[in-house]
């Protein structure tokens, strides 16, 4: 892709003043973009034949960047030392909008060459690994939706979030009209996005106020969980840029909530269509056990999809979010809707909201899926009408019932690791001790007076 750059690019680039600072990035464990910006210099000096160093809370820090208690890797009492950041030159790319800026994602290692295993790029890096052992290779496309509000970022922290003017007054689902205005930000956003190294395929408005959804190219797996960072980072960039805020938050309020819808596909590493056969449906034995494993660990696994105390307000009935533990063929009040054929045959996991780290929940998704293969699980029935109504198991319906569920999962366990499972059920508990000692504006207007 254009704005893909070699190390020879770079280094052209430096030399004829294009580039001056070169951004050193990896995804926290809430699935943000963090790191240093260093000299392009220093960078091709140092940084990219050796690494850089950054403090172990990066990974271990609350939403606030408050240093917590209970997580092993990161503590008051080893010191908060450094891991490396490896940065990995397939990542490098411009960011048009920082000038005279590149990106790298960095891997992070300790000091010993290890993976920092708890990191999410080397979680899906692991289930990458586990599906490259049986010749598979993963391919997906995450579909991100933000609500667009007519206020500044630091305007809308001086507010308090409260009485922000959406951009949009009403609902403007597949609208070309109100969009329209819109789209100078939009196009920024595209545009910009394409001059990363991304491969936009278009834009379209929601049902929300406000609210739109960029699509992109899928990609192999890891490079759309690096693209996904990166566009959640630069989107919130340029619409600054612009005057304006944007969220990807799950459920900004009592309306339709953000979704991250998840698509992904398995094939051969000879890239053949593995997932395509002569079974109902065009599937093929693989392609049965693949959902079956996904079904089976979607409530196990629910908190890698939705990591956040505000994920489970969005599971609403009727409103396009799953709560139902279903599948169906293009059936979009299942949890998995089954769509495409032959190479394009693929499950749209449509549990993750705008809030989900993109490495953490695909790999729930390939974890799931191998959990099926490795035991041949029988696909149950696709669920034909409204899951809503149907009668299926539900989704957990709070972050302390996604965490109990995590915790006692021996299939967790097993896939991702006793120290990942650990580090990131401590996060749950952090976040749900934060949100049982906070008092929010609901209980003020409901006790203040009347109670």
């Amino acid at each position: 892709m254009p704005g893909n750059l070699t190390v020879d690019e770079l280094h052209a680039a430096i030399d004829g003043g294009e580039i001056d600072t070169v951004v050193v990035a990896f995804a926290d464990a809430q699935g943000r973009l963090v790191g240093k910006r260093v000299s392009a210099r220093l960078f091709r000096e140092e940084v990219l034949p050796h690494g850089a160093e950054a403090c172990n809370y990066l990974l271990s820090v609350d939403v606030d960047m408050n240093t917590v208690d209970g997580y092993a890797m990161s503590s008051w009492e080893t010191g908060y030392g450094d891991m490396m950041l490896l940065p990995d030159a397939a990542t490098l790319r411009r960011i048009p909008w920082l000038p005279g800026s590149a990106l790298v994602i960095a891997d992070l290692a300790w000091e010993s060459g290890a993976r920092v295993a708890q990191s999410p790029r080397a979680i899906l890096q692991t289930q990458r690994d586990r599906l490259a052992e049986r010749g598979l290779v993963a391919y997906s496309g995450t579909e991100l939706e933000f609500l667009v509000f007519d206020d500044t970022y630091r305007e809308a922290w001086a507010k308090g979030y409260t009485n922000l003017r959406p951009s949009t007054d009403y609902n403007v689902d597949y609208d070309l009209l109100a969009s329209g205005r819109l789209e100078p930000l939009l196009r920024d956003i595209r545009l910009s996005m394409d001059a990363a190294g991304l491969y936009t395929e278009g834009v379209k408005g929601e049902c929300n106020l406000g609210q739109q959804e960029i699509a992109f190219r899928y990609a192999e797996a890891l490079e759309t969980a690096d693209q996904h960072a990166i566009y959640k980072n630069g989107a919130k960039a340029i619409a600054e840029n612009h005057g304006k805020a944007l969220t990807f938050m799950a459920k900004f309020n009592e309306r339709e909530g953000n979704s991250c819808h998840i698509h992904l596909s398995v094939r051969g590493d000879d890239g053949a269509a593995v997932m395509a056969g002569d079974e109902p449906h065009g599937f093929s034995p693989l392609m049965e056990h693949w959902i079956a494993g996904i079904l089976a660990t979607l409530r196990e696994f629910t908190l890698l999809y939705a990591p956040n105390i505000n994920s489970y307000k969005r599971f609403a009935k009727g409103s396009f979010a799953p709560t139902g533990i279903a599948w169906g063929i293009d059936n979009r009040t299942c949890a998995l809707r089954v769509i495409g054929r032959g190479h394009s045959l693929r499950v749209e996991n449509r549990v993750p909201g705008g809030d989900v780290n993109p490495y953490l929940a695909i790999s729930a998704i390939m974890a799931g899926g191998l959990h099926g293969i490795e035991h041949e699980l029988p696909l149950p029935d696709a669920l034909t009408g409204n899951a809503y109504t149907s009668g299926v198991d539900h989704l957990p319906t709070t972050l302390r019932e996604a965490a109990r569920l995590f915790d006692e999962s021996a299939i967790a366990r097993a896939a991702f690791g006793d120290d990942v499972v650990e580090h990131y059920l401590n996060q749950a508990r952090i976040e749900v001790e934060a949100y049982d000692a906070a008092v929010t504006d609901w209980e003020r207007v409901r006790g203040f007076e009347r109670l």
